[in-house]
């Protein structure tokens, strides 16, 4: 299976090794707010793995490990061929003074937290208009007791003398800049990418669509693309993308699986034929929920989920001549939670089933222009190229839809349920003006009946499970302070107008240590 996407070698690039922090990608993150593209990369990759990136800065990120460890990570045997600008980051600082020979030590004062920074000297390019005091965050036991001779010294803390140096264009600070917590930690990071790795801020959605377009046209060719869309701004998006480069070549799908919330699909075609996309619609809702019948574990559900939309969409384009890519709106976070090969380090948390979940054997090459985007980043490319509104400011809906919503086997009864209780839910949401506060809402049915009463009779029914949750990306997220009023309403009326269900649950839990979807 072939995936084509956006050439990196198009941008300048500052590249993140990632050595096992939790906040690796929020150092992406922080990076692309300036304007600049970043790529999080394996310590371990081999130099060659890095032609296609056009590399003018590099940070190497914290981690957990012991640098002393003979069996730690330690930095590329390839860090210096590039001659660019480097910022190491708590145990980044510490592998590279190690591998300078100075020293880390474990019995000096460990950090974690809040702390005091006192400049040296606000005049170096790093610290450019920053105070020569203020807070930053700490964590860390280890830390830096010895600079090799050639190294100046640049911030201390009362407990980290070290707690930035430098050596010509290779910087380390002990603390971390990339979270909120760090007061000017925006700053810094703008320093180093704009000022010391001196890259414009040119990385920008409009410049990604120009290039783009080139690419993909360059690419099909005279063939045409298949481009499944869900109504998700994901897919809408790559569809729109798609329809600018290649125009008459392109053929939208939308495969109604039987799984998705109530009115969905007219509300989607409708939506596409507004904004003048073409779209072809097949019903297959048979065909899921047949191939589903009594599967309970979630990632069997969406490994079949992919490989019947794959089936789906071959037997589609056998009344077509030519249909030799497939296009998907697969993002950064889908690639990083699937653990695949762009993602070596990562655990593996869920399949997406357009990343894991889809057969090697496939009859198409894969097209995925928003592989290394996140989604607010995709959203800025979808008003650039001019989509409505309602595409763009949906909230995420995964791809196996209701079929990872529903705790267990997915039945007709229960995707009923589901559908009637989740309407309900965006309902009060909408009617109380909260949609666009949160990153994500909907309702779970769990495979659990509990006793209620109803009119004096005992019932034994299903549980409906609502969530709801703030987050800029998806990486991260925060269960959402949704005032007691509207949880009351939303209760009352799930319980009252949804047959087979007698009970509402709020889940109060963030990301992490859960996921955002149940399953």
């Amino acid at each position: 299976m072939k995936i084509i996407n956006d050439s990196q070698k198009t941008y300048n690039t500052v590249i993140i090794l990632d050595y096992g922090s939790q906040y690796s990608k929020l150092i992406a993150r922080r990076v692309r707010e300036c304007n600049v593209y970043s790529e999080i990369i394996n310590p371990d990759a081999d130099k060659s793995e890095l032609d296609h990136i056009n590399i003018k800065g590099i940070i190497l990120s914290g981690g957990p490990s012991d640098i002393n460890n003979s069996s730690s990570p330690k930095i590329p045997d390839w860090l210096y061929d590039f001659k660019v600008p480097i910022l190491g980051i708590c145990y980044g600082l510490q592998a590279i003074i190690y591998n300078d020979d100075g020293k880390v030590s474990s019995d000096l004062n460990s950090e974690y937290g809040k702390a005091e920074i006192n400049l040296i000297s606000n005049k170096d390019p790093l610290f450019q208009n920053c105070d020569d005091n203020f807070n930053v965050w700490m964590s860390h036991g280890d830390s830096v007791s010895v600079i090799p001779e050639h190294y100046e010294l640049l911030a201390s803390t009362d407990s980290c003398k070290y707690a930035a140096v430098k050596f010509k264009n290779i910087y380390g600070i002990q603390f971390h800049p990339e979270v909120v917590h760090t007061q000017n930690g925006k700053q810094i990071i703008s320093n180093f990418v704009n000022v010391i790795c001196k890259i414009k801020p040119e990385w920008t959605s409009y410049n990604f669509i120009n290039s783009s377009i080139d690419k993909i046209s360059n690419q099909v060719g005279d063939n045409k693309v298949l481009c499944a869309i869900s109504g998700g701004v994901d897919s809408s998006v790559t569809a729109a993308l798609l329809n600018k480069a290649i125009n008459e070549n392109l053929i939208c799908l939308f495969v109604n699986n039987g799984l998705l919330r109530k009115n969905e699909a007219d509300e989607v075609v409708n939506k596409f034929k507004e904004a003048n996309i073409k779209v072809e619609y097949v019903d297959a809702t048979e065909i899921f929920v047949s191939n589903l019948n009594k599967v309970i574990d979630p990632e069997q559900k969406r490994k079949i989920i992919g490989n019947t939309f794959i089936s789906v969409f071959e037997s589609f384009t056998k009344k077509f001549d030519n249909i030799k890519f497939l296009a998907q709106g697969t993002l950064y976070p889908d690639v990083i939670e699937s653990a695949t090969n762009d993602s070596p380090n990562a655990a593996k948390i869920k399949t997406h089933h357009n990343v894991g979940g889809l057969p090697k054997d496939m009859n198409f090459e894969l097209i995925e222009p928003l592989r290394n985007h996140f989604k607010d980043e995709v959203r800025l490319i979808g008003k650039e190229l001019g989509l409505p509104d309602f595409l763009i400011n949906r909230q995420p809906f995964p791809g196996p839809g209701l079929a990872i919503r529903i705790i267990g086997e997915i039945t007709f009864e229960k995707l009923e349920i589901l559908r009637n209780a989740d309407w309900i839910l965006m309902d009060e949401i909408k009617n109380n003006d909260l949609y666009e506060q949160l990153w994500q809402n909907f309702a779970v049915l769990l495979d659990v009946q509990s006793v209620g009463v109803m009119g004096d009779h005992r019932t034994y029914e299903y549980t409906i499970a609502i969530r709801a949750v703030k987050s800029e990306d998806a990486m991260t997220a925060d269960w959402a302070r949704i005032p007691y009023n509207v949880l009351d309403k939303i209760s009352s009326r799930i319980t009252n107008e949804v047959q087979g269900v007698n009970r509402v649950v709020y889940d109060i839990t963030s990301k992490p240590p859960s996921t955002i979807e149940w399953e």
